[in-house]
């Protein structure tokens, strides 16, 4: 892990150097609100966003990076596999295509449907074909993970899933610790139902600072890479300040504490697929 800046990077186990923190824009509508929410976040200092096919919002995406004069090298861009299609190594492509880009960093199957196996020579064509430079997994369980172990030639270095101090799935987190998976976790927020809590509330003021940057330290502490979304500039810049400060161990306790899923093993309460 590099330094604690809001550039800090944690080298995966394929050797790639990802961002612990960036943007995401699951719901974010294609056109100009994305494309200001991603130019907002390149500003001010982010260097890794995250789209997906089902977003429907890639090539806005691409047009706030073109526009934003960093060159490419240089942020580390995420996108996923929508597993209702049939080939994940056309559906890279024509990613491509729309974010206006030649390779994306990370390419990930987006929800096992269909059965957590089947995808996966077509993620290892598109790393074999350079369309991206890592390939990964979401919202696998630990089941799903092993089943793809057995038949995968290439391991998935991401697992990225719902995570916070409420949903703290301990067991999966272990599991892809053991298995050299890095964690990203979405929904670190509960989509801003968490940051109403009174214990997250207390230790925010006791820290001098927001409910959401707690939250998303707590997962940096849990040694976990964070995406949250906001289409707002404020909240985008709040997000960002999460390198200069820790929280205690008796914090941390206290927000373990919150868990609502007894440290499950799954990705997931209830599929949606």
């Amino acid at each position: 892990m590099a330094g604690e800046t809001a550039t800090a990077t944690r080298r995966l186990a394929d050797g790639n150097e990802m961002p612990l923190l960036g943007l995401g824009v699951w719901q974010v509508p294609n056109g100009p609100e994305c494309e200001r929410a991603v130019s907002w976040a390149l500003e001010l200092g982010y260097r890794h966003i995250d789209t997906a096919q089902a977003y429907g919002n890639e090539e806005s995406v691409g047009r706030a990076l073109a526009a934003s004069g960093i060159p490419l090298g240089q942020v580390f861009l995420t996108t996923k596999f929508y597993p209702s299609r049939k080939d994940p190594n056309a559906e890279a492509q024509r990613s491509l295509e729309r974010l206006g880009v030649e390779q994306v960093d990370l390419y990930i199957i987006h929800w096992p449907q269909g059965g957590p196996t089947w995808a996966w020579p077509g993620m290892e064509k598109a790393l074999e074909n350079a369309y991206v430079r890592s390939i990964g997994i979401s919202n696998f369980s630990i089941a799903e993970i092993g089943q793809l172990l057995s038949v995968a030639s290439v391991s998935p270095v991401v697992n990225q899933f719902q995570l916070s101090a409420f949903e703290y799935r301990r067991k999966l987190m272990d599991e892809c610790a053991q298995q050299k998976i890095a964690v990203v976790g979405y929904s670190s927020l509960g989509t801003g139902r968490h940051l109403r809590n009174r214990e997250v509330a207390q230790i925010a003021e006791r820290v001098g600072r927001t409910p959401a940057q707690v939250l998303l330290r707590w997962c940096l502490q849990r040694d976990a890479l964070v995406i949250p979304k906001s289409t707002h500039r404020e909240r985008i810049e709040e997000n960002s300040k999460l390198f200069d400060f820790t929280l205690s161990d008796e914090d941390m306790a206290m927000l373990d504490a919150l868990d609502t899923t007894g440290g499950t093993e799954q990705a997931r309460e209830r599929k949606w697929w």
